[in-house]
C-alpha cells in the first residue's frame, strides 16, 4: 500500500494534511497517535470509505480513488466500533457475510474457514447477544479475514477487552501476517504496537512526524518502550 501526500478536508477542517507511508506485503504496520489524530480518518480514505480531497492511494496497484470496487475485493476493514447482528447466531452472520463474497463450494470453504478463526466451538450456534465482548471481536475479525483480503485494516483490534481475549486476537493478527497477509492497524495499546508490528508511524495533527521500526524509534529517543516514544514525540 502506498500513500502519497494525502489529504482529507472536511470543509476548512483538515484531518488528514499530506500523509505519507508504504506499508509493504505481509508486514503490519501501526497508525498511531491521540485522539482526534487523523487516524481512523485516513484508515477510512483507505478502505474506500471517504473521498480523498488531495493525493493518491494504492493499494497492490490499485487506485483508491478512480477504481473502489477493485480494492474493494483485496482487502478487508475493521472498524473500532463494528458491531454483528444480534439476532443471528454467529454461523448465520458468517455465512451471511459470506455471501457477499462468494458461492456454491467457495462460500462453504470461507464460511468453514471463518468459524474455525472464531474457535468459539458449540458457542458459534448461539446468538450474537450472548457473546461477551470477547466473543463477539473474535467473530467480527473472522468475518473481516476470512474472505483472505490481501490488505487487513483493523482499527483498535483488542479495544475493550480483557487480557486473556487481548492476547488472543493479538496472537491471531500475528499468524495472519506470517501466513502473507498485509495488515494495517491503529491502536492506542503501545505494548501491542511494539508486540505486533514491524513498523509503526506517528501521525499528529493530521500529518506524520516520526516513523521507522519499534526498535529504530526507542534507540533514536534512547527510551524502553513505544509509550515513551510516544510520549517524546506528541508530549
Amino acid at each position: 500500500m502506498e500513500v502519497e501526500d494525502l489529504f482529507k478536508n472536511y470543509g476548512d477542517r483538515v484531518a488528514v494534511g499530506g500523509l505519507n507511508i508504504q506499508v509493504k506485503e505481509g508486514e503490519i504496520f501501526g497508525l498511531i497517535g491521540p485522539n482526534g489524530a487523523g487516524k481512523t480518518t485516513a484508515l477510512r480514505v483507505i478502505s474506500t470509505l471517504l473521498q480523498i480531497t488531495s493525493g493518491r492511494v494504492r493499494v497492490f496497484g490499485l487506485d483508491v480513488d478512480s477504481e473502489p470496487d477493485e480494492v474493494r475485493k483485496i482487502i478487508s476493514y475493521l472498524p473500532e466500533d463494528a458491531g454483528a447482528y444480534k439476532n443471528l447466531t454467529g454461523r448465520k452472520y458468517l455465512d451471511f457475510m459470506s455471501s457477499f463474497f462468494a458461492s456454491g463450494k467457495e462460500r462453504e470453504s470461507m464460511l468453514k474457514k471463518g468459524i474455525e478463526i472464531t474457535d468459539l466451538a458449540d458457542r458459534i450456534d448461539s446468538k450474537v447477544e450472548t457473546y461477551s465482548k470477547g466473543m463477539t471481536r473474535r467473530l467480527l475479525i473472522a468475518r473481516a479475514v476470512m474472505t483472505s483480503p490481501r490488505l487487513a485494516i483493523l482499527d483498535e483490534p483488542t479495544s475493550g477487552l480483557d487480557v486473556i481475549n487481548a492476547k488472543e486476537i493479538r496472537d491471531l493478527v500475528k499468524k495472519m501476517s506470517s501466513e502473507g497477509m498485509s495488515i494495517l492497524l491503529s491502536s492506542h495499546n503501545m505494548f501491542e504496537v511494539e508486540f505486533l508490528c514491524d513498523r509503526v508511524a506517528l501521525i499528529n495533527e493530521g500529518v506524520i512526524i516520526e516513523k521507522g521500526t519499534p526498535d529504530e524509534l526507542k534507540s533514536k529517543y534512547g527510551v524502553k518502550n513505544i509509550e515513551e516514544v510516544f510520549t517524546e514525540v506528541v508530549g
